[in-house]
């Protein structure tokens, strides 16, 4: 299910997903299937994962890289959540031949 909030959306992101929702910053963004794959991609590694275990790995990863390279935006391309999405945005049939819990291929 796809919201459209630029309240609930951090400033400088286009979109983000909580599952079982995606909300994206504004309503011409729904158009954008690159974006709307990314989005996806993180809704399928959430549900592997059981939701709450993916947040918390998301944090505790986006920490440690914060800390490695003391960069907020090189912290979260890095995430393998991130990595994973941001490989596979463009391959619109990527998630019908995702293996199970591939993130772990970007730690």
């Amino acid at each position: 299910m796809i919201f459209i909030s630029k309240h609930i959306v951090p400033r400088g992101y286009t979109g983000i997903t909580i599952w079982p929702f995606v909300f994206l910053k504004s309503k011409f963004l729904k158009e954008n299937q690159v974006l709307i794959n990314h989005e996806r991609i993180h809704l399928k590694q959430q549900l592997e994962l059981l939701v709450i275990p993916f947040y918390l790995i998301y944090g505790v990863e986006f920490l440690v890289k914060l800390i490695k390279y003391k960069n907020w935006h090189k912290a979260y391309k890095n995430i393998s959540f991130e990595k994973e999405a941001y490989c596979n945005e463009f391959d619109l049939e990527y998630l019908k031949h995702r293996p199970f819990w591939h993130f772990l291929k970007y730690l």
